[in-house]
């Protein structure tokens, strides 16, 4: 009867973390789609040196956002056995305890850091809102861990959708009225409320404040690991975004986040919900290593297929876009950063899974050691190509960082039988080749947008047509779980 229950929990496992990857994707590609609208029309409206400052602000807060947890939320999440009412509000306690130290500070010398980043009245405001706006974000943590470990995904992408489109509309809106910087400041506000709001609508939860040293010790061995490699990884992201704000001007790290944010989109369109599901699934298949090797290959043909095209059609046709849009010519510098930054993100789509998966196993000491690594290679690699190459030293850095984490499939090799080349060098081959054509169809082709759409519709059929030619097998897969989902909704899942 046990094994009964074991099977019956695995298919349930399975089920949920299908449903939570199409769920996921579904519902948040037309939130995504309307992010990059509006982050499009932003960079319209605003000048470079406005996200510049925007960018250096929000790495500012992100020391306070990686600082005010010890991991206790992944903890939370890995826990194989269901968290007891105990835990919850141990690290609800903890967390607050951390979040309100940290805010405080932070709000006292939220004038000393303006100064030295020579920030105006709006550039203060906007940190000090930013600050703020953690005390909000750490009051959602245990609804949506609550969320998460029930697989509900369905509910637990709602709150993201909703901020997003309000942050996204108001700042939008104010930014065509002429708010300037301060439209990101009341965005970031209404947005942090809006959200709080619906988490616990969808996840009512009563907070609580205890403490159990037994709990949090058996949290604390798992997060403190988990979190030094968050903090690492902050060290390594965020605070060099903050020191280049010293050493570059805002314009120029302007370029930087706008290559970035347009590098990084296939990533946040797809690689984003399939690492929020199989983190938890993936923890929740620990035992079974067959199965979980299954799901991972899976999930990185998923990710390779829809990801790879996504980035080299960006690069293929940023410069023309660049060329033809009223007013964006300002963004011309960017493009050679844009191009390292796809690459990243070309690494990234695999080897953030594969990092994914050795947190799922409990074996965030292995991240730890590598994230050490990358961060020392980062920080010295974009310190002296900075120097050589100026604000596109930093591309160029983030892009030999990216390559060099390749090596996270040999650790996930050791602990799992995993194939990883027959599901990520096809899809990439089949982009290369609708790269090529959609760079040879922009040549031809009158430069002008009836011609750029045409572009890009040639390069999407080039890449389904080949596809259907050489991956046939993996694509019917995936339609059929697809539609086995949207046709036949597991009753468990609702």
């Amino acid at each position: 009867m046990a094994n009964s229950d074991n099977l019956l929990d695995l298919e349930l496992i399975k089920k949920r973390a299908i449903s939570g990857v199409v769920t996921f994707t579904l519902r948040t590609f037309f939130i995504q789609a309307f992010t990059f609208f509006a982050t499009f029309i932003l960079t319209i409206l605003l000048d470079p040196s406005v996200f510049g400052i925007f960018f250096v602000v929000s790495a500012i807060l992100n020391l306070f956002v990686y600082f005010s947890d010890i991991g206790l939320a992944a903890a939370l999440i890995q826990k194989k056995e269901e968290p007891k009412r105990q835990d919850l509000t141990t690290t609800f306690a903890i967390q607050q305890m951390i979040v309100f130290t940290l805010v405080f500070l932070g709000l006292i010398f939220s004038g000393s850091i303006a100064r030295f980043y020579n920030l105006d009245a709006q550039g203060t405001f906007l940190l000090r809102i930013l600050i703020f706006s953690l005390i909000l974000s750490s009051l959602k943590t245990i609804p949506s861990i609550i969320l998460e470990r029930k697989l509900d995904f369905t509910r637990l992408v709602i709150p993201q959708v909703a901020e997003n489109i309000v942050f996204y509309s108001i700042a939008m809106v104010l930014a065509y009225m002429g708010f300037g910087l301060s439209s990101f400041s009341w965005a970031v506000l209404v947005r942090g409320f809006s959200g709080l709001a619906i988490i616990y609508i969808l996840s009512p939860w009563k907070p609580g404040f205890s403490f159990n040293f037994k709990s949090a010790k058996n949290l604390i061995n798992f997060g403190i690991p988990f979190q030094a490699n968050s903090v690492l990884a902050l060290i390594k992201d965020d605070l060099l975004t903050v020191f280049l704000g010293k050493i570059l001007t805002f314009n120029q790290i302007g370029y930087v986040g706008w290559a970035q944010k347009f590098g990084f989109v296939p990533l946040r369109f797809f690689m984003d919900n399939v690492i929020k599901v199989t983190f938890p699934a993936y923890s929740r298949l620990q035992e079974n290593r067959k199965e979980l090797a299954n799901a991972i290959e899976k999930s990185l043909f998923f990710v390779a297929y829809l990801v790879y095209p996504s980035v080299l059609g960006i690069l293929a046709i940023a410069p023309k876009i660049v060329e033809i849009i009223p007013k964006y010519g300002k963004w011309e510098p960017a493009i050679p950063l844009l191009y390292f930054f796809g690459i990243n993100a070309i690494f990234a789509a695999v080897n953030t899974t594969l990092t994914n998966t050795l947190f799922a196993l409990g074996k965030p000491k292995i991240v730890l050691n590598l994230m050490a690594v990358w961060t020392v290679l980062i920080w010295v690699l974009t310190f002296i190509l900075v120097k050589i190459y100026g604000f596109i030293g930093v591309g160029i850095a983030s892009a030999i960082v990216a390559v060099s984490t390749s090596i996270t499939i040999y650790f996930v090799k050791k602990e799992i039988p995993v194939v990883i080349g027959r599901n990520v060098f096809m899809p990439f081959f089949i982009s290369i080749i609708m790269f090529f054509t959609v760079k040879a169809t922009l040549n031809i082709l009158p430069s002008n947008i009836l011609g750029l759409i045409f572009a890009i519709a040639i390069g999407v059929a080039v890449y389904v047509f080949i596809s259907l030619g050489f991956l046939r097998k993996n694509l019917t897969d995936q339609v059929k779980i697809f539609l086995k989902v949207l046709v036949n909704k597991d009753e468990n899942l609702q």
